[in-house]
This record gives C-alpha cells, sequence and structure tokens, in this order.
C-alpha cells in the first residue's frame, strides 16, 4: 500500500523487486524498436518516429518550455518492462487541460507550481496509453513511482497524466491520484455507405442545412485534394505551413510544431499524415493536418486564405468524415472545444485526466475540486446529447 509523506500527498508504491526505472532526457537513447513495441501501431503520436521528430525539430526542447524526462522500466538484467513519456513543464501551455488557477493558488499561498512533471502528448489532446507496455499492475505502478520520485528528487511541484486510457485511470486511482474528466466533441461510424448516408441520419432542418453548407463551397469552385506525407516535399509543405500557421499568428503567438517538424514525419511517418488540401483554381487556399490511427483520424491544426463561407467546416469535418467512411476508421476526434460540431454530427465524449500534487493541503483541495467539477461535466454531456442533429439519439441510423 502507498505510505503516507508528511507534508506529501499519498505516494504510489515503490518499484518491485528486481526492477529499476531509468530517466531519459532524450527519446534519441531509447532505442526505437524497444520504444514502439510498448507503444505499438494505434496511435502514431505515441510513435518513438513522432516523439524524435518533435524533438529533433526543437518543437519540444527545454526553450520551449518541455524537457524530455521520458522513463524506461527495466528488469535488472536489462528486460524493458514498460515507459511512460514524460516532461518536465515550465508552463502549462500546449497541454489542454487547463491548470492556471492550481498554478495562481501556488503563487498567492507563495509556493512554486512550475516546473511540474507532465505526461501527455505534446500539443494532442488525444486519449492514449501512458503507461507503456505496462504488463501488470506492478508495472504501471513502478512507472508511477518513478515518476513521483523525479518530482521529489528535482524540486517539481507535481505530475500530470494527460488524455489516459480509461483502463488505466484504475491504476492511477490506486496509486492516489485525483481524476478529472472533461468533454470534447467526436464523430462515430455507424456503418455509413458514404457521407449521403450519415446525413440521412440527421433531421429534416439539420440535414438540408449541412447540406447547404456544403455545396456553397462546390458552388465557390473550390475543390479538395487529399494526400498523405509521401505526397509532400519540403517545398509544399512551405505553403500547407503558411496557411496553418495563420490562426496562430491571428492569435499573436507561435504554431507549437515548426515546419522542420512535419517535413520530418513526411519522411519517417508518411502514412500517419492526411492533408486535406482546398484549391481555387490553381491556388492552395486553405489545409488541414489530421493523424490516422488505426481505427481514428485525428484533427490537429488547419488554416485559410482569407474568409470564404463554411470553408471550415467543410475542410476540417466534413473532409474528414467522408476520409473516415471511405477508409472504414471508426471514430474521428477533430480536437478540443467547438460546440459547433454538434450540429455537424459530432456528439460528447468524455476525456480524462489524473494529478498529483506534492504538497499534501493542496493535494486535498484540488482532489475536492475535481469532484464537484465532474458533476457539471456530466450535466453538460447530457445537456449537450439533447441538441444533436440526428433523428434518432446516440448518432445511429
Amino acid at each position: 500500500m502507498p505510505q503516507a509523506v508528511p507534508g506529501k500527498a499519498t505516494l504510489p508504491p515503490e518499484s518491485g523487486p528486481g526492477m529499476r526505472v531509468s530517466v531519459h532526457d532524450a527519446i534519441s537513447s531509447v532505442p526505437a524498436a524497444d520504444w514502439n513495441r510498448l507503444a505499438g501501431d494505434c496511435y502514431p503520436f505515441l510513435k518513438h518516429e513522432f516523439l524524435l521528430a518533435a524533438e529533433q525539430s526543437s518543437s519540444v526542447s527545454p526553450e520551449t518550455g518541455w524537457t524530455p524526462r521520458h522513463l524506461t522500466l527495466h528488469t535488472d538484467d536489462g528486460v524493458l518492462l514498460g515507459a511512460m513519456l514524460l516532461y518536465e513543464k515550465s508552463h502549462s501551455w500546449g497541454e489542454f487541460v487547463f491548470d492556471w488557477a492550481w498554478a495562481n493558488a501556488y503563487r498567492r499561498a507563495g509556493l512554486y507550481y512550475y516546473p511540474k512533471l507532465v505526461s501527455a502528448v505534446p500539443f494532442t489532446p488525444a486519449t492514449c496509453p501512458k503507461l507503456l507496455g505496462t504488463g501488470s499492475e506492478q508495472h504501471g505502478q513502478a512507472l508511477l513511482a518513478g515518476a513521483c520520485d523525479l518530482a521529489a528528487s528535482s524540486g517539481c511541484s507535481s505530475v500530470h497524466l494527460l488524455f489516459p486510457t480509461e483502463a488505466e485511470m484504475a491504476i492511477l486511482d490506486r496509486a492516489g491520484f485525483h481524476p478529472r474528466r472533461d468533454c470534447q466533441f467526436h464523430w462515430h461510424n455507424a456503418g455509413f455507405v458514404d457521407i449521403d448516408d450519415f446525413l440521412s441520419s440527421f433531421s429534416a432542418a439539420k440535414r438540408k442545412k449541412a447540406r447547404r453548407d456544403r455545396r456553397k463551397v462546390a458552388e465557390a469552385g473550390i475543390r479538395f485534394r487529399h494526400l498523405s506525407g509521401r505526397d509532400l516535399d519540403a517545398g509544399h509543405w512551405d505553403r500547407i505551413y503558411e496557411l496553418i500557421s495563420r490562426p496562430f499568428v491571428e492569435r499573436g503567438s507561435v504554431p507549437y510544431f515548426t515546419r522542420e517538424f512535419f517535413v520530418n514525419l513526411s519522411a519517417t511517418l508518411p502514412d500517419a499524415l492526411l492533408i486535406v488540401q482546398a484549391e481555387l483554381g490553381q491556388r492552395v487556399i486553405a489545409a488541414a493536418v489530421f493523424y490516422v490511427g488505426a481505427d481514428t483520424l485525428y484533427g490537429r491544426y488547419w488554416g485559410s486564405e482569407g474568409h470564404h463561407d463554411a470553408l471550415h467546416f467543410e475542410t476540417c469535418y466534413y473532409q474528414g468524415i467522408e476520409f473516415c467512411i471511405a477508409n472504414g476508421l471508426a471514430r474521428f476526434e477533430p480536437g478540443t472545444q467547438g460546440e459547433h460540431k454538434i450540429s455537424r454530427g459530432f456528439t460528447p465524449a468524455l476525456t480524462r485526466s489524473a494529478h498529483w500534487l506534492a504538497q499534501e493541503e493542496f493535494h486535498a483541495a484540488i482532489g475536492e475540486y475535481m469532484e464537484a467539477e465532474a458533476l457539471h461535466v456530466d450535466q453538460y454531456v447530457q445537456q449537450v446529447n439533447e441538441h444533436t442533429p440526428f433523428r434518432h439519439k446516440g448518432g445511429g441510423r
């Protein structure tokens, strides 16, 4: 059982006999074949190639506030049992699980919230395993113990696992982490033949509006091209990156990922990329970047040149839905937030995170806060489900 430490929250149990946890300051120090064996093939952003591209392109680095602290779990004779994607963070940008209020509370108490340790795919709010390859409860607890030990030894305030799987939440609960819930909007494939078949599941009024939006784009003469990483060279990425950078620039920030990241990913994981390119005549006027998983499409970035009515909905949502139907993908996760997705056939889906804070008083207070917050999230999901566009509840036929 976890042991209480004076002045601190409950710690996960220590790693068992015959196991050791190692800390890696770069993903390159973990052999790609070993990491990928643990990560599996379902999630492209868990692949060694993705994480290496993020670090080598300087998208993820101490300078951007993401210092790699990845953990591996070995037997004493060197057999790799598990791994944990982990970063030391000096801020909370690019996480999509918001804890700014917690940082402010620490500051008012005269304490430092940063640095903190975060297990998450940088800039990617998608549910996927965080305790990689853990074949047993003991392995998962050993990795969590290693993260909490690292927090204590490096002066980090806390450990956070963002968008873990539901199965991992049970392990995290037994390790003393507080659960948190949030909501995204996902599309689910009910065996649709094509997008017209999907739209036929809408009520008449909602179906008419969706078709009108699509018709506006087509009548404007805009056509679409679907490309993989294999179709794009560095020169092609110049235009795509210019477009997807625009929303960041308009908000007074810079893109999370550099152009070099995408060029690298095109070379190392070409089939993990889908680029939907909108063309007017010979000119590319808009683009959206997606990641393609084993059964899920993940929407990530988008940008356009000028305003074109309904172009955002078509490029980012309807084109993605068409791709999923054509390729037999079960789900489409277009990203965070955005209630405008509901009328396009996306329904609420719960997402999760788990949090451990070294200061006992803050750990207890935040746990109470998240219990109350979860009730509001559940009520919100229930309310949203009453306003989906489908003729029958659940998004089916």
